[in-house]
């Protein structure tokens, strides 16, 4: 075989792989293309996945801005005795809480006795007789439950014996 025939085979060779990396090249950016097309629906599936899952609530705590905003301009407007404003504050707690209470979340049962599954301690005092030891003597903040699992705990005041007696 001569130089001349061998140069020429090479060539074709290195052509026909120039030709294959082209094609290969081309297939990566089209694969590129489509990934970028996927992610992109997939970001605004996301996207509409959150605000769909999210727009009751906003809804709810809406029309609560509502009740709110009608509560303080009958405030500034001083069309409310102290009953009435008691009531209508009440009105407004009660409201808010259906609003947790349409998203599964419910105010914790009260307990006398701590319970450290439920309650956080957030201060001590001493108890008058043995009897008060581990009591609650005061909820600072009422604890909430949603769907059978404790979301926030409750904030409780206990009576201990902290003497060691």
């Amino acid at each position: 075989m001569s130089v001349d025939t061998e140069v020429a085979a090479l060539r074709a060779q290195v052509e026909e792989l120039n030709q294959l990396l082209l094609e290969k090249n081309e297939a990566e950016v089209t694969q590129q293309k489509a990934f970028d097309a996927l992610y992109e629906e997939l970001r605004q599936y996301k996207e509409d996945f959150i605000y769909q899952a999210e727009k009751p609530l906003l809804l709810d705590l809406l029309l609560f801005y509502d009740s709110l905003n009608w509560f303080q301009e009958s405030l500034v407007k001083k069309e409310m005795s102290m009953d009435v404003i008691s009531d209508s504050f009440q009105y407004l707690i009660d409201e808010f809480l259906e609003v947790l209470y349409r998203r599964d979340v419910l105010p914790m049962e009260g307990q006398d006795k701590f319970d450290p599954k439920t309650q956080k301690v957030v201060k001590v005092i001493p108890p008058e007789g043995p009897e008060q030891d581990q009591l609650v003597a005061q909820v600072l903040k009422r604890g909430f439950n949603r769907a059978e699992r404790v979301l926030r705990s409750e904030e409780v005041v206990i009576y201990r014996d902290t003497t060691g007696r």
